[in-house]
C-alpha cells in the first residue's frame, strides 16, 4: 500500500524519544499521523500491542476508529466492536480506549503495552497520563513509546504545555529528570499540504475565529488557550533578555510565602514606570528563618531595596505562639511593608501592566532568566464564578503570580498619607506595634492613626 504523508508527520514517525508529542494548530494531520505510526508499528513488530486513547468512547467512534476503518487494509486487519480492539493478521493488536473519569485509568491496571497512544492530550489529566504511561512495558525487547497529539487548550493545557513545551525548543530532543527522553513537534496547518489543497476554505473558517481560539488553533499558539485570564500576555511584549539596570532605578523585593512555596520577585522601575522584573526566587519546604535567608542571600551587597513587600496575611497572630510571620521574618533581617489583599483590584492592577501602548509595547518587562513567572502568569485561569478573579487552582502556579499582584496593587494605589489625628488602640495593637519594625510601624499609623500614648 502506498501512504502520502507530510513533512512534520514524518518527523512524528520517525520520532525514537520516550515520550513524544505532536500539537499545535488543528488541521495539521496530528490524528492521522497517529493512526499511520500505530499501523506500522503494527506490521513491523508482530504480535505487538498498542493503546489509543480519547477522553470519552464516542469521540473514538467519530474519529480514529472511523478513520481506522477506512485506513487500514481489510486483508491483513479486522475490528471487533465489543472489545474495542483491531486484529493484524501477525498477532498484533491496537486496543481502542477511553478515560472519562479519573478512575477509568484502574480498567488497564493489569494491561501491558508497547505503545501507549494520547489522542487530544490536553483532555486528559496529568494523573491519567502518568498512571497509563506505566503501563508500557514489556519483555519483548520491542521499542517502547508514549506518542500523544493535541491541540492547545483543555483540562491539560497546563501540565502538557510545562512538561513538553516549556523545556526545550520545538523539535529538539531533551531529558527529563527521570532519565526519559521527551520532544515536542510543532504542527500547523500549512504543514498539511493535503488538506489546504482539498479543502481551501478550512483556514478562512478559522480566520473568522475570535482572536484567542485563533492563535490556538490556527497558530498553535500555547499560550492563548479557553478560560485564560492573561488573554493580554505575550512572550514577544512582555519578556525580555536580561539588561544592565542603572542604580538610581527605585527597586521592590515582592514576595508570596507559604511552606508549599516561597516565590519572591526582585522589581526595578525606571523614570517613566516602566516594571522591570530581574530576578526570582522559587522554592518549596522553606521554613521562615531559611526563606529570609534565601532571599537576602538572593540580593548582592549593596543593592537597595527601597520597600519588600508582603500579603495582609503575614501578619496574622499565630494560635500557638501569638506572633505573625511577618515578625519573624523580621527577626531574621526581612523588614516588610503591607499590600493589600483586594484580588479583583490587584489584577487589574497587573492587566494594566501588560496592557500594550500605541507602539506594541507595555510597562511591564520581565527578565526571559525569571522563567516561574513567565510560566505561571499565562497559565492562570478564569473564576467562572467570579470572572474578575483567577482560579487559585492548580495552586502550584499561583505563588509567582500572587507576588507581582502584591507589588502592582501596591505601586498603582499608593497608600493614603499618614492620618494626623490621635487615637486610642487597642492593646494587643500596641503590642504589636512594640514588636514592629520602622516599615511595620509606618502602615500601623496609617492605618489605625497616631496612638494615644507617646513612645
Amino acid at each position: 500500500m502506498k501512504l502520502r504523508i507530510t513533512r512534520k508527520q514524518k518527523a512524528f514517525l520517525d520520532a525514537t524519544a520516550t515520550e513524544v508529542l505532536f500539537g499545535g494548530a488543528a488541521g495539521g494531520g496530528k490524528s492521522y499521523g497517529q493512526l499511520i505510526d500505530a499501523l506500522l508499528y503494527a506490521l513491523t513488530y508482530p504480535a505487538s500491542k498498542q493503546l489509543i486513547l480519547r477522553r470519552t468512547y464516542a469521540e473514538l467512534e467519530k474519529s480514529l476508529i472511523r478513520v481506522s476503518l477506512a485506513l487500514f487494509p481489510r486483508q491483513i486487519y479486522t475490528y471487533h466492536a465489543t472489545s474495542h480492539t483491531g486484529h493484524f493478521r501477525n498477532g498484533s493488536l491496537i486496543d481502542f480506549g477511553y478515560c472519562a473519569t479519573e478512575n477509568d485509568v484502574f480498567q488497564y491496571q493489569s494491561a501491558e503495552y508497547d505503545v501507549v497512544r494520547f489522542d487530544e492530550l490536553t483532555h486528559f489529566t496529568e494523573f491519567q497520563y502518568v498512571y497509563l504511561i506505566s503501563r508500557v512495558r514489556g519483555a519483548n525487547g520491542y521499542p517502547k513509546q508514549i506518542k500523544s497529539s493535541t491541540n492547545p487548550g483543555g483540562v491539560g493545557h497546563g501540565w502538557v504545555k510545562a512538561r513538553f513545551v516549556d523545556p526545550a525548543p520545538p523539535s529538539t530532543v531533551f531529558f527529563a529528570p527521570d532519565g526519559s527522553s521527551r520532544v515536542f513537534i510543532p504542527s500547523r496547518i500549512d504543514d498539511n499540504q493535503f488538506l489546504t489543497r482539498l479543502d481551501p476554505d478550512y483556514k478562512r473558517r478559522l480566520m473568522a475565529l475570535p482572536e484567542r481560539e485563533q492563535k490556538a488553533l490556527l497558530l498553535g499558539d500555547w499560550n492563548i488557550f479557553e478560560g485564560q485570564y492573561f488573554t493580554e500576555f505575550s512572550y514577544e511584549v512582555h519578556t525580555c533578555d536580561p539588561i544592565p539596570l542603572p542604580a538610581e532605578w527605585r527597586r521592590y523585593r515582592t514576595i508570596d510565602y507559604g511552606l508549599d512555596r516561597l516565590a519572591c520577585l526582585w522589581i526595578a522601575v525606571d523614570g517613566e514606570r516602566n516594571v522591570y522584573v530581574y530576578r526570582e526566587l522559587c522554592e518549596s519546604d522553606l521554613i521562615v528563618s531559611r526563606a529570609a535567608e534565601k532571599i537576602l542571600e538572593y540580593t548582592p551587597p549593596g543593592e537597595q531595596i527601597y520597600a519588600t513587600l508582603a500579603p495582609p496575611d503575614l501578619w496574622a497572630r499565630s494560635q500557638e505562639s501569638g506572633r505573625s510571620k511577618a515578625l519573624l521574618f523580621g527577626e531574621h533581617g526581612l523588614r516588610f511593608t503591607k499590600t493589600a489583599n483586594d484580588r479583583e483590584t490587584g489584577w487589574l492592577s497587573v492587566k494594566e501592566l501588560l496592557r500594550p501602548t500605541g507602539e506594541g509595547r507595555a510597562r511591564l518587562h520581565i527578565f526571559r532568566s525569571c522563567t516561574e513567572l513567565i510560566r505561571c502568569l499565562p497559565m492562570l485561569q478564569t473564576d467562572p464564578l467570579r470572572p474578575t478573579d483567577t482560579l487559585t487552582e492548580p495552586h502550584a502556579i499561583t505563588h509567582a503570580p500572587d507576588a507581582l499582584r502584591g507589588f502592582a496593587i501596591y505601586y498603582s494605589h499608593p497608600a493614603a498619607p499618614p492620618a494626623p489625628k490621635t487615637v486610642a488602640w487597642s492593646a494587643d495593637l500596641m503590642e504589636d506595634y512594640e514588636r514592629a519594625g520602622e516599615e511595620e510601624r509606618e502602615y500601623l499609623r496609617r492605618r489605625y492613626g497616631m496612638p494615644e500614648l507617646p513612645f
